[in-house]
């Protein structure tokens, strides 16, 4: 099974925690949608965003009872070409190094270009940028492209980003 997984943080320090369970890159639904909410998150730091959002998906993650082969998470694996951790890292490293993690971000950094995959999809001028631990970059790029919808953004994504951002 694969997870992606996205967390919205509200006004009142209280976070959702989103996770689609889908089979195959092109699904166009997800076989299962997990929610959960943590509180008292840490507050924003940059450069270290997973000091707030690890314990999120991690917490998402304990509701999980069936086996993952992949994580995608919103974000990066690694946030510059010297290899500075990212979140992708920290949650790969937390999970023991057992479950690819792909990032999806939707911007670019400008000392990120060799731990990224730009990647077009539908009609867009503007990539995704792919990043990955644990499967090659190049790989995770493929998978992102063949997901379903004929937009930048895949299907199973943008319900993903909608669902975490309705009302807690």
């Amino acid at each position: 099974m694969i997870l992606a997984v996205d967390v919205f943080y509200n006004s009142d320090n209280i976070a959702k925690i989103v996770g689609v369970l889908f089979e195959n890159w092109d699904d166009p639904t997800p076989k299962e949608t997990v929610i959960d909410y943590l509180e008292n998150i840490a507050p924003y730091e940059p450069g270290s965003f997973y000091k707030r959002e690890l314990p999120c998906i991690l917490k998402l993650l304990s509701r999980i009872t069936i086996e993952i082969d992949c994580i995608i998470i919103d974000g990066y694996v690694y946030l510059n070409d010297d290899n500075k951790k990212g979140l992708g890292t920290y949650l790969y490293d937390n999970l023991e190094n057992k479950i690819p993690i792909i990032g999806v971000a939707k911007t670019s950094f400008h000392d990120n270009k060799n731990n990224v995959v730009e990647v077009f999809r539908g009609k867009s001028e503007k990539p995704l940028y792919i990043s990955a631990i644990g499967i090659d970059k190049n790989q995770a790029a493929q998978c992102i492209k063949e997901m379903h919808g004929e937009f930048r953004f895949p299907s199973l994504l943008k319900q993903l980003d909608q669902e975490t951002k309705k009302t807690l």
